[in-house]
């Protein structure tokens, strides 16, 4: 697969898909990570003198009504600053207006278009990966850089559709990075530790599958080790279970039974808020009107016990209802555990790179995905359309 390096960009019109999904409100950004971590591949490409068109998602787009909060004129804005040079925009996707701009674009010069989901709202041209849509955009330039890991799991006119019309086409550093550290749970550093949480059981059914049979040992907490729990025997009380898949809870725990680590105390209470009082008990004392809502002390504990010999640890859903604060401490301590051990962790999946940012333990994790819905992809297996549509 070819890299951003691989192809001569001086005096070619480069056409770079990037991951500006960033949280707005009111016009305003709330989080510039993406955009930062965009800007590698953007400032090669103005250093090798190309002529630079950006194109991202920003939300979701169905109506003309969406079109007022989803501009990416913002994402310009921020990134004049960033670059400390002028982007320019043009509030529109395609259009004479458009053609214009790209061809009055110098050396080293930057044009970002419009929102590509604005394409959606007659039609789902951009998410259907209307093939005319995706012509049109690689018309406008020579050299076609997919950056945007965050939807490399999408089809989508401006990745497949973009790339399915361009001879020069690659990826950029963000994508070639998130692939070099991915890529190691192929075939990972022993012991290799996996911790799951999150809510449903139904969500990482594939994860689990795919990882079970390199991990040494996978340590489920949040919502979904109930359902586990449940399939063992214990009364759960009024925590959440994924009821469709206790079969396949069932049928995991016998097949790996040395594998799959689950909770052994719970903080439980009485309602899922954080104003009812909180207490731990142990798995097997859950009440009929209890719910567990975080692991317990002594999970923290055995949880630590695996993860000091851990060569490689990946880590995929928060392990209790993180927004609440009395329901954060398990997630919390195991995050600060493996940052102060500099234990080597791949953090994948929005809830649990959130919680690391949180926890201001961000910058001491070995790597933390950009992916989201891409990484939980990759996790399971799967083939990423906006990296097969480059290889």
């Amino acid at each position: 697969m070819k890299t951003l390096k691989d192809i001569k960009l001086k005096n070619k019109t480069v056409i770079i898909r990037c991951d500006f999904n960033v949280p707005m409100k009111e016009g305003k950004i709330l989080d510039s990570t993406r955009i930062v971590k965009s800007l590698d591949t953007i400032k090669y490409c103005i250093n090798e003198k190309a002529k630079i068109i950006l194109l991202s998602h920003l939300g979701r787009v169905k109506t003309e009504e969406d079109k007022k909060e989803r501009s990416l004129k913002p994402v310009a804005e921020e990134l004049s600053k960033l670059l400390k040079q002028e982007v320019f925009f043009v509030p529109q996707t395609r259009g004479s207006l458009v053609e214009e701009k790209v061809e009055s674009l110098k050396d080293g010069e930057i044009l970002l278009l419009e929102n590509t989901r604005f394409e959606d709202v007659d039609g789902k041209l951009e998410s259907t990966c209307d093939d005319e849509l995706g012509k049109y955009w690689a018309s406008l330039g020579d050299v076609f850089v997919n950056d945007a890991f965050g939807t490399a799991h999408r089809a989508h006119a401006s990745n497949v559709g973009i790339a399915k019309h361009m001879k020069e086409k690659c990826v950029g550093f963000l994508i070639e990075k998130e692939l070099s550290f991915l890529e190691q749970l192929n075939c990972p550093d022993k012991p290799f530790i996996v911790i799951l949480g999150g809510s449903k059981v139904g969500d990482k059914i594939g994860v689990i599958e795919n990882v079970i049979k390199k991990a040494d040992h996978i340590l489920i907490g949040g919502g979904m080790s109930f359902t586990f729990l449940k399939a063992e025997g214990y009364e759960i009380g009024n925590s959440l279970c994924d009821n469709d898949h206790l079969d396949f809870c069932k049928k995991i725990l016998a097949e790996y039974p040395e594998k799959i680590v689950l909770p052994v105390d719970v903080a439980v209470t009485s309602e899922y808020s954080n104003d009812t009082p909180k207490e731990e008990k142990d798995i097997s004392d859950i009440s009929f009107s209890e719910m567990g809502l975080d692991i317990g002390k002594n999970t923290i504990a055995l949880f630590e016990n695996y993860l000091k010999e851990a060569a490689f640890v990946l880590w995929n859903g928060p392990l209790g209802v993180y927004e609440f604060s009395k329901y954060k401490v398990g997630t919390e301590k195991i995050l600060k555990y493996i940052a102060k051990n500099k234990i080597k962790t791949i953090l994948g999946g929005g809830d649990i790179v959130a919680c690391a940012k949180k926890a201001k333990v961000e910058n001491e994790i070995y790597h933390i995905s950009t992916g989201g819905g891409a990484t939980l992809e990759y996790l399971e297996g799967k083939e990423l359309p906006g990296i097969q549509c480059i290889s």
